[in-house]
């Protein structure tokens, strides 16, 4: 894979957008065999084959104005743009489109797109100036490094046959051309912001481990003869054929992704998990967030997941007062009270002892797992939401867990107190 810069739109080119571009291609692990190449950086050999195609009778200077145009367009029937020739040597550059016929694109993807040569313009390939226009420089330099095949969103499909007029004029032989179908939302129009769309920046910072992206990417508008979801690169590399790639807009479906991104985080090992983790929050992935880690793997989807579900391990939470008022209720108080007392006697901390040791208050008092098990969860993570139960109080440890729990019983005592005096 060549990686070229295609930056003689020098307004939109700038540093940052490069940087933005590579940044993204190596968080993805998507390698260049050779590049970033500069095209801007290419002007002499652009200007080298311009001069070639004027001193053919290829191209021709012409002085008309965007005015000009037009109203040549309405006299002509709306037919092409066809030029005057002018020994201006400030006047732009256009081909010479040829009046009849086709330009056919062979397509491997849509097959043979043809585009009638009358209604397609003399079209401009350099400024006044001199420099070049995206269509011209793109052929001479696919021609010149070699480029065998072009694989591009349909959007480019329209810029296909003033590339391949270009090459005719130089007589080199084009590329083979493939245009892939455009990403849609879930509501079938063009992805936009509206439906979440997402640089890849953007992807990487909510939590998304790089070979899930790779892999859910590489399935829109593709799939395997078997529908296998779960392809690693290799995989991907090995099975991928552009003649399977669909005509239809393919569909952007965030919540697939996540869910395809949950399947990779829960098959990491450990170790590489908390990796993972460690680097997306920026702590070391030492042996407590390890433990945290082992908690949390088979119930987060994303790596912005993780940290809620496991920060109350590392510091005191704030409560959700949402969840408390909606589990600290109904005979809350007392199960958290035998709860306190059960787990301040505990011989083991260990998940399976304390599953034992509540396991009991549950069938004492013949109540479903929720209404012990959510009071005790909103007391030790301050929210409905955590791993296990059981992990959970493992993880956290005796001393911090009954402190904990000893502050929602005061806390609920007290309200309980002012709901009688009220």
């Amino acid at each position: 894979m060549l990686l070229r810069i295609e930056d003689t739109d020098r307004e939109r080119s700038t540093a940052e957008n490069v940087a933005q571009i590579l940044d993204a291609l190596r968080w993805l692990a998507l390698d260049w065999d050779e590049g970033p190449i500069s095209q801007y950086e290419r002007a002499d050999r652009h200007r080298e084959a311009l001069e070639q195609l004027l001193d053919s009778g290829a191209a021709y200077r012409d002085s008309a104005t965007g005015d000009d145009v037009a109203a040549w367009k309405r006299e002509h029937g709306n037919r092409g743009y066809r030029g005057a020739s002018t020994d201006d040597p400030n006047a732009a550059v256009r081909l010479r489109v040829p009046e009849s016929g086709e330009t056919v694109v062979a397509d491997e993807i849509r097959g043979y797109v043809r585009f009638p040569n009358e209604s397609q313009d003399d079209f401009v390939i350099a400024r006044g100036d001199g420099s070049v226009l995206y269509n011209f420089a793109v052929a001479v330099d696919d021609a010149d490094m070699g480029i065998t095949h072009v694989i591009r969103g349909d959007d480019h499909l329209s810029n296909t046959p003033k590339q391949l007029q270009v090459m005719e004029g130089l007589e080199i032989a084009p590329p083979r051309y493939a245009h892939l179908p455009l990403l849609h939302g879930p509501d079938g129009k063009k992805l936009s912001k509206r439906h979440g769309a997402a640089s890849v920046q953007e992807l990487r910072d909510a939590g998304y481990l790089p070979a899930a992206v790779r892999n859910y990417l590489a399935l829109l508008g593709w799939g395997t003869q078997d529908d296998s979801t779960i392809l690693s690169t290799e995989e991907l590399i090995e099975r991928f054929d552009i003649a399977d790639v669909g005509r239809s807009s393919a569909i952007f479906d965030e919540q697939k992704l996540r869910w395809l991104n949950g399947r990779y985080m829960r098959e990491l090992d450990l170790d590489s998990y908390t990796a993972a983790v460690a680097r997306h929050v920026g702590r070391e992935p030492d042996e407590r967030l390890r433990a945290a880690c082992a908690i949390a793997q088979e119930k987060a989807q994303t790596l912005n997941e993780v940290w809620p579900l496991i920060g109350f391990l590392f510091d005191d939470p704030e409560t959700d007062e949402r969840a408390w008022r909606k589990v600290m209720k109904d005979g809350a108080l007392p199960l958290l009270q035998e709860a306190l007392e059960t787990l301040r006697g505990a011989d083991s901390f260990a998940p399976e002892e304390l599953e034992t040791r509540l396991g009991r208050i549950l069938a004492e008092h013949d109540v479903k797992p929720g209404k012990l098990y959510q009071p005790i969860r909103v007391a030790i993570t301050g929210t409905s939401v955590s791993p296990g139960i059981f992990e959970s109080l493992s993880a956290l440890g005796r001393d911090r867990a009954v402190e904990r729990i000893e502050r929602a019983v005061e806390r609920l005592t007290g309200e309980a107190a002012d709901g009688g005096r009220s």
